[in-house]
């Protein structure tokens, strides 16, 4: 799935095949409607400000393994105060248990 918003590059028929043709489903976010995706806005806010900010790449494939560096920082280790100072994973269990 790719969300975004509604920006002409995501509504664009070049942009809109592309996505078909790797068979990606698009979601967009109702039109000025920043609510509709202020989890993620909030995760690449973090990847930015918390880590990104501070690197310089020498490729794209670094970039890559530093942003997934980040990701399993986030998912398993940052708490977030958000949802009571749990991280991410930790969260996803405890709503498992109530299910």
């Amino acid at each position: 799935m790719f969300h975004s918003d509604q920006s002409v590059q995501y509504s664009a028929k070049l942009f809109q095949e592309a996505l078909q043709t790797h068979n990606i489903v698009q979601s967009m976010s109702r039109r000025e409607n920043c609510w509709d995706n202020a989890v993620q806005e909030r995760f690449f806010r973090n990847l930015k400000t918390e880590y990104l900010n501070d690197l310089t790449f020498i490729n794209h494939p670094s970039v890559v393994a530093a942003v997934e560096r980040y990701i399993g920082l986030y998912n398993y280790k940052r708490l977030n105060s958000a949802i009571d100072y749990l991280t991410p994973v930790q969260k996803q269990q405890e709503l498992q248990k109530v299910v």
